[in-house]
């Protein structure tokens, strides 16, 4: 899981947020819920610097309501909006929008005071592939205006989006930054599907997040794939347990590894294993600068 890279379009991208940033009034940084930390792109500080921003939890359906509680209280006692966002039932999308115009209230009254209208307000979504940008925006938007897909790196451009008469957004792409510094970081991307399940083995994915659940959730993988236990001599002894459950098999009698692992990861993905948080505040050295 040591990954270098730096494709050409997220070169472009950071280019692309540099140049459009003193166009905005409001940076939206979209982060995954289940992983706030790992999902943070640290570029993005650098970038915007003081810019008004708001922490936007995507994919908070899927996330440890107990976990999420706990980041609601960081991100407030280290000073940052934060607002949990369930894109596909648009939970958090009418809480966003007016901590949009409570952020602009000043900046809006004082144009009123010179006898000017001020203009809708200018935001900008920032966040690393596959964190759901682009649900994200539909939702909030109330239409389908950007272009969806579930795997890392749909969206190639920018565009301004008219959410209402009193705010415009812009789309940017996703982007990753240009290495991973620690594999915990690496992985937990994995896990949740920001990188492409090409560039990895999802066996060893796989095994590693069984690893990880039988720690953090071990009844919900247990109830999942009907496990008698989750404890194991290694890691794909548990992958071959869940495989044999769900009749994973090849000729000779074997799992089939490959199998039992998509399904692993399309499960934890989707929710289906239970409302799983990987990263609480308490378990990171995460700070936002």
């Amino acid at each position: 899981m040591n990954l270098h890279w730096y494709p050409g379009h997220m070169a472009k991208t950071r280019r692309i947020l540099s140049e459009n940033l003193k166009l905005v009034d409001v940076v939206l940084e979209l982060l995954d819920a289940r992983i706030p930390k790992s999902s943070k792109n640290p570029m993005i500080d650098e970038i915007v610097g003081d810019k008004p921003r708001i922490i936007v939890l995507n994919k908070s359906d899927l996330a440890d309501e107990r976990v999420s509680r706990q980041w609601n209280e960081w991100y407030a006692a280290n000073g940052y909006s934060c607002i949990f966002v369930n894109s596909i039932k648009g939970t958090g999308i009418d809480t966003l929008k007016s901590k949009l115009m409570e952020i602009m209230k000043d900046k809006i009254e004082k144009e009123k005071q010179k006898g000017r209208k001020f203009r809708p307000i200018r935001t900008m979504v920032v966040g690393i592939p596959n964190v759901g940008k682009s649900s994200f925006i539909n939702k909030i938007a109330g239409r389908a205006s950007a272009i969806t897909g579930d795997k890392p790196g749909v969206t190639r451009g920018k565009q301004w989006i008219r959410l209402n008469s009193q705010i415009d957004l812009l789309d940017t792409p996703g982007v990753l930054w240009p290495k991973f510094d620690d594999q915990e970081t690496g992985l937990n991307l994995a896990f949740t599907g920001a990188i492409k399940d090409e560039v990895f083995d999802i066996v060893e994915v796989a095994s590693l997040l069984m690893e990880r659940l039988s720690k953090k959730y071990p009844n919900e993988l247990k109830s999942r794939f009907k496990l008698d236990s989750v404890e194991a001599e290694n890691n794909l002894a548990l992958l071959e347990a869940a495989g044999r459950k769900r009749g994973c098999i090849i000729s000779g009698g074997e799992v089939d590894y490959n199998r039992i692992a998509a399904i692993v990861l399309d499960e934890f993905r989707g929710g289906k294993i239970g409302r799983i948080s990987l990263e609480a505040p308490a378990d990171v050295d995460y700070r936002t600068e």
